[in-house]
C-alpha cells in the first residue's frame, strides 16, 4: 500500500490563513489534518451552495465570536442557526449597550459577586448589564402584538427581537435582515427563558416549540444538499442532526468540540457515529476537530476569504 508522505510546515512569516490551512492539509496528521479537512468541507459546502445549519453551544458570543457569526449570516454562509438561549442573551446584552470583559478561570468568585460581575469561564458580564437586558426584553415582549404572543415559536420570537434591536455586530439583527431563521429548542434554559416566564405571569405569552420543528423539517426536507457546522455540542447539535433523519442525514459536516467520545455523550461523539442513526449519509463528508472553538473556528472562517 502506497503511503502519502507528511509534508513539514514551511518556516517563515507572511502566509495567509488559507495557505496555512493548505499546509496543514499536506501535513495531514493529528489536529492539523482534522482542521484542514474541516476547511475543505466548509469550502465545498459553500461552493455547492448547500443548505448549511450552524449549531452554537457554550459561551461563544461573550467569548468574542459574535461579529464573525453575524458576518457569516451577511455573507450567506449559513441558511439556519440552532443555538443555546444563552448566546442570544449575550448578543442582546451587547445590542443594548452592554459589554463583556476579560476575567480569569482562577478568579475570586466571591469578590466578583461583590463587584457585580458574573463569570463564564474567563469571560465576565456585569450584573447591571443583565438588569438592563431584563428591562429592555420586557419592553420588547410587550411591543409584540398580543395575538402573536398567543402562539409564538422561539424562531418567531427571535425574529421579533431582531426587528427591534440595532447594531452591525448583532447576530439577531443580521438574521432578521437576511431572513435566516434562528432556532433555540432549549431557550427557556437561559436568562431569556426566565424573562419569558416572568412576563407570562402578567401578560399573554405562549411558546409553541412544535411550530419550530415543522419549520426546521421543511428546510431540511427541501435541501438539495445539506451541511452542518457544529460548534460545541449539546441540544443544538442533536436538534440539527436529529431533524436530518427525515432525509437520511447530512451530506457535509464538521464539528469543533472539547468533549471526547469515550464518555458516550452526544457532545463528544464523532459525526461518523451519526451514520448509524441516519443523521449523516453513508457517503457524507465529515470531520471532527478536538479543540477550542474560539481558537480554531476563526482560522476556518478567515481561511474562506474569496469563497462564494
Amino acid at each position: 500500500m502506497k503511503r502519502r508522505r507528511i509534508s513539514h510546515l514551511a518556516p517563515g512569516g507572511g502566509r495567509s490563513i488559507a495557505t496555512l490551512l493548505e499546509e496543514y492539509r499536506k501535513a495531514g496528521v493529528l489536529g492539523a489534518g482534522d482542521l484542514a479537512k474541516a476547511a475543505e468541507i466548509y469550502r465545498e459546502m459553500l461552493q455547492r451552495r448547500a443548505t448549511v445549519f450552524l449549531g452554537l453551544s457554550g459561551p461563544l458570543v461573550p467569548s468574542g465570536l459574535r461579529s464573525i457569526f453575524a458576518e457569516m449570516i451577511r455573507r450567506g454562509h449559513v441558511s439556519a442557526i440552532v443555538t443555546s438561549g444563552g448566546n442570544m442573551v449575550h448578543d442582546m446584552i451587547e445590542a443594548f449597550g452592554g459589554r463583556h470583559y476579560v476575567g480569569s478561570f482562577r478568579g475570586d468568585d466571591r469578590a466578583l459577586m461583590k463587584e457585580g460581575m458574573g463569570r463564564m469561564g474567563n469571560a465576565l458580564t456585569k450584573h447591571a448589564d443583565l438588569e438592563a437586558f431584563e428591562k429592555r426584553t420586557g419592553r420588547i415582549l410587550a411591543s409584540i402584538p398580543e395575538d402573536k404572543r398567543r402562539n409564538l415559536s422561539p424562531r418567531e420570537l427571535f425574529q421579533e427581537i431582531g426587528a427591534r434591536i440595532k447594531g452591525e455586530g448583532s447576530i439577531l439583527r443580521a438574521a432578521y435582515e437576511k431572513g435566516v431563521p434562528i432556532f433555540s429548542p432549549a431557550v427557556v434554559d437561559s436568562a431569556l427563558g426566565l424573562e419569558l416566564y416572568l412576563f407570562s405571569l402578567e401578560e399573554t405569552l405562549v411558546l409553541n416549540a412544535i411550530k419550530d420543528m415543522r419549520e426546521l423539517a421543511e428546510i431540511v426536507m427541501g435541501a438539495e444538499s445539506s451541511g452542518a457546522i457544529i460548534l460545541g455540542g449539546g441540544v443544538p447539535k442533536h436538534y440539527i442532526l436529529g431533524a436530518h433523519t427525515l432525509r437520511g442525514g447530512i451530506d457535509y459536516g464538521f464539528q469543533i468540540t472539547m468533549d471526547r467520545e469515550e464518555a458516550g455523550s452526544l457532545s463528544g461523539a464523532r459525526l461518523e457515529e451519526g451514520r448509524s442513526w441516519g443523521k449523516a449519509k453513508a457517503g457524507s463528508r465529515l470531520a471532527t476537530v478536538i479543540g477550542d472553538v474560539t481558537v480554531l473556528f476563526p482560522l476556518l472562517f478567515y481561511g474562506m476569504e474569496g469563497a462564494p
